[in-house]
């Protein structure tokens, strides 16, 4: 098959899995097509059956604000009758659903393309924060061929927000092979030279990972424990984590 995929290309879980699962794909054969702002993080390089599209957005005085999302239908529209796109999986409802939606209308009759979207969190707690975003929320699932959810109590949350109850559940997954645990002593003493705990925090630093309160914690955890924090990503909230870490002197 010739499967889209469209993402954030950051270090949140959503991008990871995104990526993880086109490459599961190229490797069984099918070949995939990233359609996003920028190369995902996880695909540090491209294997053989996986290509990048990048979504160019047009830079003009008149704009406040880039309209990505238009240029992310215009370029899912372009791969999809370029290549022959059998599906376009889409990460989010907001706005990639929405996208995908412009695409399939811009492509009819001649070109049919199936849209499956995945929930993540933010898709709930988006709504919950600006419920002027509830209906348009709604419109991208319900105009998903298919939709999945990345646990259990998101479909409920979305069912019980929404409405929309046909939801399958698919857990977000690793490769148990890859991410196996393989102790490496030297590289433990980089980390921690004096042989302290290490306490690791990886997210894309937005306000709801708490990458600031995780400091803060840890500063605790030094009072009793000899430890050291690892964070690892980069996002708004980085900045705010410096500054606590500063002050509380770890």
């Amino acid at each position: 098959m010739n499967i889209g995929i469209t993402c954030y290309p950051t270090y949140g879980g959503s991008g990871i899995v995104a990526s993880e699962l086109g490459l599961e794909l190229a490797a069984r054969g099918h070949q995939v097509h990233f359609i996003c702002a920028a190369l995902p993080t996880r695909l540090t390089e491209l294997p053989e059956r996986i290509t990048f599209h990048e979504v160019e957005m047009m830079d003009y005085p008149l704009f406040e604000h880039l309209p990505y999302d238009l240029a992310l239908a215009t370029k899912q529209a372009e791969v999809a009758l370029d290549v022959g796109l059998d599906v376009l999986h889409v990460h989010y409802a907001i706005p990639h659903s929405i996208s995908a939606f412009l695409a399939r209308e811009m492509l009819k009759p001649n070109h049919p393309l199936p849209i499956i979207t995945t929930l993540h969190g933010t898709d709930i707690t988006l709504v919950g924060r600006d419920r002027s975003y509830l209906q348009i929320t709604r419109f991208g699932i319900q105009q998903s061929d298919g939709v999945t959810a990345v646990s259990h109590y998101l479909r409920r949350a979305t069912c019980e927000t929404f409405g929309i109850c046909q939801i399958r559940v698919i857990p977000n997954f690793i490769n148990e092979e890859r991410s196996r645990r393989r102790p490496d002593d030297a590289h433990r003493a980089r980390l921690a030279p004096e042989g302290e705990k290490i306490i690791m925090h990886i997210s894309n630093f937005r306000p709801l990972k708490r990458a600031p309160a995780c400091v803060e914690i840890f500063a605790r955890v030094r009072e009793k424990v000899n430890a050291r924090l690892v964070m690892v990503g980069d996002g708004p909230d980085r900045a705010q984590a410096e500054w606590v870490a500063r002050q509380r002197g770890v």
